[in-house]
């Protein structure tokens, strides 16, 4: 399987200015905010103090362009972002100086694998993810590895879709062209037909994920590793997506898994 994680970050290399374009988008729009707000939402209990928010240490995982810790960082919190492909955290690092300045200072980036981190044991009080799990070889080994590192009574918030669900389905593969059709209709930007498909949907074959009902095997999965608590919330992408990306997206809306150890 080495292999395929080999070529699951040779193809994301070639992705890093596409996908910094993305996150630079969002930056400018509506998601920045609704985003922050969605996870401190998800992670906070109650509003904290500057000093409360630099002792709080937060993992954002498979970073990717470096949007949520841009975000947080901006808002005074402290994380740390890893990714397994080198050239995405030399564009998060590019992009946090360039986007938030010294705000810069409180992001600590790291290359790592998200199926075998670094970390010791119990690290972090809050861990994030988005648009990752499905892309992964091992997503199960990755979900044991981040309640591994995660506190007890810590939050996990992972946001993924049933990205590529198409390539196994006809009703999905109708609804995936569907939504090609409506984004040309609004002369919107193609978020599919602007990468190397061909190449991501042969990676998406071999993924285990791609052909999976989620969050329920996300769920399993949770409950299997012993998790205290764990919430599915299947709408979330409409408090955090454009109409763009509601456009591109719609036969795959955004759930969010959000898991207390």
């Amino acid at each position: 399987m080495d292999r395929l994680l080999d070529e699951i970050e040779s193809y994301w290399s070639t992705r890093t200015e596409g996908y910094s374009e993305v996150n630079e988008k969002e930056l400018k729009g509506m998601q920045k905010k609704a985003w922050l707000k969605t996870l401190e939402s998800g992670f906070l209990e109650k509003k904290l103090s500057d000093n409360d928010k630099e002792q709080l240490r937060i993992l954002d995982i498979g970073t990717g362009p470096g949007f949520f810790p841009m975000i947080l960082a901006e808002a005074g919190y402290h994380v740390t972002a890893v990714d397994y492909t080198s050239g995405m955290l030399e564009k998060a690092a590019e992009n946090a100086a360039k986007f938030i300045g010294e705000k810069s200072s409180n992001i600590e980036f790291k290359r790592m694998d998200a199926q075998a981190l670094e970390f010791e044991d119990e690290s972090f009080d809050v861990i994030i993810s988005r648009n990752l799990t499905w892309n992964l070889p091992h997503p199960d080994q990755a979900y044991g590895e981040w309640l591994r590192v995660l506190k007890k009574g810590g939050k996990l918030l992972n946001f993924d879709a049933n990205w590529y669900g198409y390539l196994y389905d006809d009703k999905k593969r109708e609804a995936y062209e569907n939504d090609r059709r409506n984004v040309e209709k609004g002369s919107l930007d193609d978020h599919y037909l602007c990468t190397d498909i061909d190449r991501m949907e042969k990676i998406a074959l071999q993924v285990p994920l791609s052909e999976t009902k989620r969050p329920g095997w996300d769920v399993k999965v949770l409950e299997e590793l012993k998790a205290e608590k764990i919430e599915v919330d299947e709408n979330i992408w409409q408090q955090v997506w454009s109409e763009e990306e509601k456009l591109n997206y719609g036969s795959t809306p955004m759930f969010m898994i959000k898991v207390t150890k």
